[in-house]
């Protein structure tokens, strides 16, 4: 073929993406193109920290694409539309990019290939958002796996697609005009988290290979110890593509450490594989929920604040907003106190989440959401986190609370979880629930809803 254009989603790199691997050997020219989609930019998508890590791995990409020989050709407008008009206008015969999972991926991958069609030009889709395209992998009798376990055992026995190494040379046609990413305000309106992560692949590549040399092997013994921070923060590359999924697979499952860091890449598919068989599951409950929930705008608006009088809560909601992300254990114990103490709907901690979460992702954040509401694929859809117990558990002596409540600074060890328990004020509220008090309440609404 003359001329190919690749079409990025959210798959913002050059090692290992198959589309654009597959269009260097396949044509002489390569248009590789990103179209600022107007319809999410108006919808809730368009959060600032997003978009501004957005906006970074673009740039870093048309840095890597310009040392081979081409650049990022930047459209905005309906993807669709943009897309075939520029494939038309440069001559390429086929547009190759990645395949996504959500309702409204899809949804475009079929209009792209009809449009497609009647200027005559085909349409590929790649694997490379997952290890195991959703799909592969389906049990006996179903369309998907409805639990882990089983889904893991069959996962790592699954044939992988090879690794690919990035291009060394891509050649633009000629004519093919870059255009010029926007700056972040003229997208959104808003401030983004103070100390949010540096897009784009390079940051992304060096934050691998910095855990891969001094944080995985110890891993699975430090993964939930808030207070050292020693996840591999490497959610928002994986979110958008800055780093391949399969090649973060390559680089530690053979290494000491690797199987529990291996197992996190498996529940990133897991959730994936039940998103593209149920499109509904950002919206909908997967698992059927007897007990209504309760609307309580004051409590959701603590919650969010982080003012509820539980400390580590507070904390793991105070890191959401200053970093754009948070510890997954703290991300558990938040979202079992919204919906298990509070009873308030999981779908109002997703959309809170989402609005500032830079590695909120569609499939990641509804499959964490229902499994901790007990809605989703959580084969214990009853357990209740009391916080103050996974609080001495996982920060023990306090740290990764006094790190973000600075009314709790002065407080030393242990009792920094218990301020209640203080007798001087200390400008930090009053426990918003009793805990005891309330998944009493929960469990006495469950077993009530089991004898209908």
């Amino acid at each position: 073929m003359q001329a190919v254009l690749v079409l990025f989603n959210r798959d913002l790199r050059v090692h290992d993406h198959p589309a654009l691997s597959a269009a260097a050997r396949a044509a002489r020219h390569v248009v590789p193109a990103f179209v600022l989609d107007d319809a999410l930019l108006s919808s809730r998508f368009a959060a600032p920290n997003r978009l501004r890590f957005l906006l970074d791995s673009l740039a870093d990409l048309d840095d890597a694409l310009r040392t081979r020989g081409a650049r990022l050709v930047v459209r905005r407008g309906d993807v669709v539309r943009e897309t075939v008009t520029l494939a038309r206008d440069t001559g390429a015969e086929a547009i190759f990019t990645s395949e996504d999972v959500s309702a409204y991926s899809r949804t475009r991958l079929e209009g792209l290939r009809r449009a497609a069609r009647e200027e005559r030009i085909d349409v590929r889709a790649f694997p490379g958002v997952t290890v195991v395209p959703p799909g592969d992998l389906v049990p006996a009798g179903g369309d998907h796996f409805r639990v882990f376990t089983p889904y893991w055992r069959r996962w790592g026995q699954e044939p992988l697609r090879i690794v690919h190494g990035a291009p060394r040379k891509l050649e633009l046609p000629p004519g093919a005009a870059g255009g010029r990413l926007p700056k972040l305000r003229d997208l959104v309106n808003g401030e983004t988290a103070p100390d949010l992560p540096a897009g784009g692949e390079r940051a992304g590549r060096a934050r691998l290979a910095a855990f891969v040399r001094s944080g995985l092997e110890r891993y699975g013994e430090r993964q939930d110890d808030l207070a050292a921070d020693r996840t591999s923060r490497l959610s928002p590359y994986l979110r958008f593509g800055c780093v391949s999924p399969r090649e973060v697979l390559e680089r530690v499952h053979e290494r000491p450490g690797g199987e529990p860091f291996v197992r996190q890449l498996c529940w990133r598919d897991f959730y994936h594989q039940a998103t593209a068989a149920n499109p509904e599951l950002p919206r909908a409950d997967y698992r059927t929920r007897e007990q209504p929930w309760r609307s309580d705008p004051e409590a959701l608006q603590a919650w969010k604040s982080g003012r509820t009088g539980y400390p580590l809560v507070d904390a793991g909601m105070r890191q959401l907003r200053r970093e754009g992300w948070m510890h997954n254990r703290a991300r558990l114990v938040t979202g079992s106190f919204l919906t298990k103490d509070l009873g308030i709907d999981w779908r109002a901690g997703a959309a809170h989440f989402w609005d500032l979460l830079v590695d909120g992702e569609i499939a990641n954040n509804a499959g964490n959401w229902q499994w901790v509401a007990g809605t989703g694929h959580d084969t214990r859809p009853n357990r209740v986190l009391n916080p103050t117990r996974q609080a001495l558990r996982f920060d023990p002596e306090g740290e990764y609370v006094r790190r973000y409540v600075p009314e709790l600074a002065g407080i030393e060890g242990r009792a920094v979880h218990e301020p209640w328990k203080l007798a001087r004020d200390l400008g930090y509220p009053e426990r918003i629930v009793d805990h005891a008090s309330a998944a009493a309440r929960f469990r006495a609404r469950k077993q009530q809803s089991s004898l209908f």
